[in-house]
């Protein structure tokens, strides 16, 4: 199937039409940073009147669910507590219901409140994290056996000692499970507050506003790298964990199901390893030059500006 780009409002209308469910990822499509992009709440409003299952699909670990409602409440756009899928969420779970992590071991979090809150909500036991940010490095890591998983998610506070202890962990308890809530490189971050109403045209000036800054898979590479082992699981899209997930709570029909998202190697290429259509907007990490380089090997089915662009 080709590459469309959505242009027409009668292209726009019929790519709504032709599906019942759609997945979202958030940063980059709904919002950058704490700032939502301009018209993405009209669009979500329309989408809901026309009776779609919405569901939030984001790698972002840096918040727990409950964070995530508070956000959206924050901007307006309705969601429920059972449609945001987060990849914290998703590391909670997997440690509780597929390692079936030991009450008494902990696990050691390279990343933000995020990771935390959702272990804690499942009942297991964490160090780290905020607890370790600004602590100097001593040239000493005390040994500590209790601990059984390091997680490494995206950590705005990252320093030595925080890499000193999971490395430490990782390599001398036995058994140490080594997990990373998403592989993404590299995350979008806004610079400026952009006017509330959507113009056409908005979204180039929306993206000429933000920067990209290192995410998860780089705040976990020395690890990586120090250790020569790779993560035992990477539990955030691509990944088919959440979407598989989805697909059984809610019996999706695939057909009629479709992934919307910024990122190529995560959004786009969870989609198409879900055999699912795909919609790429282009106010986040890609660009269309980037979408339609003859080098590109990962293809959406659709791509349009912005997602805000339902709306008008």
């Amino acid at each position: 199937m080709s590459l469309q780009k959505l242009i027409t409002k009668e292209q726009r209308d019929s790519f709504i039409k032709k599906f019942d469910n759609f997945l979202f990822d958030c940063d980059g499509v709904l919002w950058e940073g704490n700032h939502l992009i301009p018209g993405v709440g009209e669009a979500m409003q329309a989408l809901r009147q026309q009776g779609k299952n919405i569901y939030f699909v984001t790698n972002n670990s840096t918040k727990s669910r409950t964070s995530f409602l508070n956000k959206f409440k924050g901007f307006g756009i309705q969601a429920e507590m059972h449609e945001v899928f987060s990849s914290a969420f998703a590391t909670a779970a997997y440690l509780k219901h597929v390692v079936k992590f030991p009450e008494h071991k902990k696990v050691y979090v390279i990343g933000m409140a995020g990771i935390r809150e959702e272990l804690r909500a499942e009942g297991i036991k964490t160090c780290g994290a905020d607890e370790d940010n600004g602590l100097e490095f001593d040239h000493k890591v005390e040994d500590d056996p209790e601990v059984g998983a390091v997680v490494i998610g995206l950590d705005t506070d990252v320093n030595y000692a925080k890499y000193a202890k999971a490395f430490t962990y990782l390599k001398k308890n036995p058994g140490c499970h080594f997990i990373l809530t998403n592989g993404d490189t590299t995350f979008p971050t806004h610079g400026c507050i952009v006017p509330g109403k959507y113009k056409s045209n908005e979204y180039a000036d929306w993206k000429a506003a933000y920067a990209i800054l290192t995410g998860a898979g780089s705040i976990a590479a020395p690890i990586i790298k120090a250790l020569n082992r790779e993560p035992d699981v990477i539990l955030g899209k691509p990944a088919q964990n959440m979407l598989q997930t989805i697909f059984a709570e809610y019996n999706l029909d695939p057909a009629k199901t479709c992934m919307i998202g910024d990122r190529l190697d995560t959004d786009i290429d969870f989609g198409l390893q879900g055999g699912i259509e795909t919609l790429c907007v282009l106010t986040g990490v890609t660009s269309e030059e980037e979408l339609l380089s003859e080098s590109n090997a990962i293809r959406p089915t659709y791509y349009i500006g912005s997602f805000a662009e339902f709306a008008l």
